[in-house]
């Protein structure tokens, strides 16, 4: 199965799913579950702002990623309920980190982003204390959302796991989750290779290959194809046999729904007919998602320069809200 198989058949099962990914009225509680209702829409909605950006407009895959994002802006109500959490709790940043998926994709809300702006130059937003590879990915989210980074990338660079050069033998499950967030960030999710200093892509470039091994042994599917999407986005990928291997076991691992599953042997092995979806949509939404991204970098790495036209931002202002900062 080719790499654009997968893509297709990936967001085939998303857009069959894409109720799923709809916020319910726990997105708003005070014990709402956040990995269970904001996380998943921002996912679907980075993942589509990412693959829009690398499929040209008349590809039908762009089209499909276009009205998934109608879809997902839709569920914020235009932003409006960014807004209404910057109100119920200020100092959460995940807001701004959903936000920035939207805003990378030219659907913006000014009243949230001024709103945004006051608090993230108080002393609190910027002692918040927080994971090294997570203030890296605020930043990131503050630049996107047109806001004044609080502090530079460089000093949280160095305090990530991959920003140290550990010893290879050293990665496990967390350090590579980790490491792939650490390159997402540094590139914008893949728009631009230059973003990885040439010491942290040299060191990549020789250990992701055995790394990726270790990871498609251990059918942790959903790593792995966070790793592609990172093999994708170096300024040099690693040898094209290292990365036809690990997309062709991807490709095995694909359900005949499209679905792929987080980890685990696959419960139903691809073929012509759709069949039942084998998974629940918590143990294959994620994975599912990161192999439609993985495929589309990779898909535009390896295109000819003129073969994608990158759309233009849209818009997603209110009527009367003017335009943004």
């Amino acid at each position: 199965m080719s790499v654009r198989a997968v893509e297709e058949a990936a967001l085939d099962w998303v857009w069959a799913h894409r109720d799923d990914f709809a916020l319910g009225d726990d997105a708003l509680a005070a014990d709402g579950q956040v990995n269970r209702t904001w996380k998943p829409l921002g996912e679907l909605t980075q993942v589509c702002a990412s693959v829009s950006r690398c499929t040209p407009p008349g590809d039908p895959l762009h089209t499909r990623v276009s009205e998934l994002l109608d879809f997902a802006w839709r569920q914020t109500r235009q932003g409006e309920l960014f807004l209404l959490m910057q109100s119920l709790e200020p100092f959460a940043t995940y807001p701004l980190e959903v936000y920035a998926a939207f805003a990378s994709a030219g659907l913006r809300h000014p009243g949230y982003e001024a709103s945004a702006a006051v608090v993230a130059r108080t002393r609190g937003w910027r002692l918040t204390e927080q994971y090294p590879t997570r203030r890296l990915g605020v930043l990131e989210a503050e630049r996107r959302s047109g806001l004044r980074p609080h502090g530079a990338v460089s000093p949280a660079l160095d305090r990530t796991w991959l920003g140290g050069l550990p010893e290879p033998w050293t990665f496990e499950r967390a350090a590579g989750y980790a490491l792939t967030h650490v390159v997402f960030h540094l590139t914008d999710w893949g728009r631009d290779p230059r973003g990885v200093p040439a010491d942290l892509a040299d060191y990549l470039l020789h250990w992701l290959p055995p790394w990726l091994d270790t990871c498609l042994d251990a059918r942790m599917y959903d790593l792995s194809c966070e790793l592609l999407a990172v093999a994708a986005s170096l300024p040099r990928p690693p040898e094209p046999a290292v990365l036809a291997d690990a997309w062709q076991r991807v490709a095995a691992a694909r359900s005949g729904s499209g679905a792929i599953p987080e980890e685990g042997a696959a419960q139903d092995a691809a073929g012509p007919d759709p069949g039942p979806d084998p998974y629940a949509f918590t143990d294959c939404y994620h994975s599912t998602l990161m192999a439609a991204f993985a495929a589309a970098l990779t898909t535009a790495a390896t295109a000819p320069p003129a073969a994608v036209r990158h759309a233009a931002p849209r818009t997603g202002l209110h009527a009367g809200q003017g335009a943004p900062r």
